[in-house]
């Protein structure tokens, strides 16, 4: 069915800016779709598919005109699940979504940087998607676990902007890079946008990471600004309590 926008068009009950150095205007609101997935070793527990349909499609009729996902969000499970809920809207929102954590036929994941893990990402990601280009890709770890070594980072950036210069993903970009990692990586293509953790109880990139976006023009798309909860205002003592171990 088609999605009746309670306050016009995509976009209108919220300012929109460029990000970064890409023609994407996005309102300052996104939706991401981590706990969406569902169970496994990156979910949040349980969940109920047809909430988060209706999630989404709430989401962007409010006004809300970009989603970020990953595959590795339930294994795939949450990119479909996103692909589902705008199937039937007729003023689609960007759709941005990640690469570099992978897994096997046994569900045992891994984290890869070589360039042919990096086309198998996108390619499996545009057939769940049921597109052939995609909006947004971002390397989702410069290494794993965090802070480990990464001597793929360059090969694996040159993958994503020889596929853009390909037309299959229209913008490019990272998560969890340091301003190091960014430096090495402006080197081959512009970074089109940055996706760290930014809370106001979580705060470290305002010392060396923001002011480097700043300088280089790249969008700043943060994770988790609500704290896993905590900031919500709807994390009560007795909620707390509560939950399940």
């Amino acid at each position: 069915m088609e999605i009746d926008y309670p306050y016009g068009t995509k976009g209108e009950t919220m300012s929109s800016k460029p990000l970064g150095n890409s023609d994407l205007n996005i309102t300052p609101i996104g939706l991401g779709t981590w706990a969406i997935g569902g169970e496994g070793t990156f979910g949040w527990g349980p969940q109920d598919d047809d909430q988060s349909i209706a999630a989404i499609r709430r989401a962007v009729a409010s006004g809300i005109n970009w989603i970020d996902t990953a595959p590795v969000y339930g294994l795939g499970h949450a990119e479909n699940i996103v692909a589902q809920a705008l199937q039937d809207v007729g003023d689609r929102p960007y759709v941005f979504t990640k690469c570099s954590l992978v897994w096997d036929a046994d569900q045992n994941f891994s984290h890869t940087l070589k360039a042919d893990a990096i086309r198998k990402d996108v390619e499996d990601s545009c057939r769940r998607f049921q597109t052939d280009v995609l909006d947004l890709c971002q390397i989702h770890w410069p290494a794993f676990p965090p802070g480990g070594p990464d001597p793929d980072l360059e090969e694996g950036w040159t993958a994503l902007a020889e596929l853009k210069s390909q037309g299959k993903i229209r913008h490019i970009g990272v998560s969890n890079f340091n301003v190091e990692q960014l430096e090495r990586i402006q080197k081959i293509a512009p970074v089109t946008s940055l996706q760290p953790p930014y809370s106001m109880l979580m705060r470290d990139i305002e010392e060396e990471i923001l002011p480097y976006c700043q300088e280089h023009n790249i969008g700043v798309i943060v994770y988790s600004p609500m704290h896993n909860g905590l900031l919500s205002g709807k994390m009560t003592r007795e909620r707390i309590a509560a939950l399940p171990a």
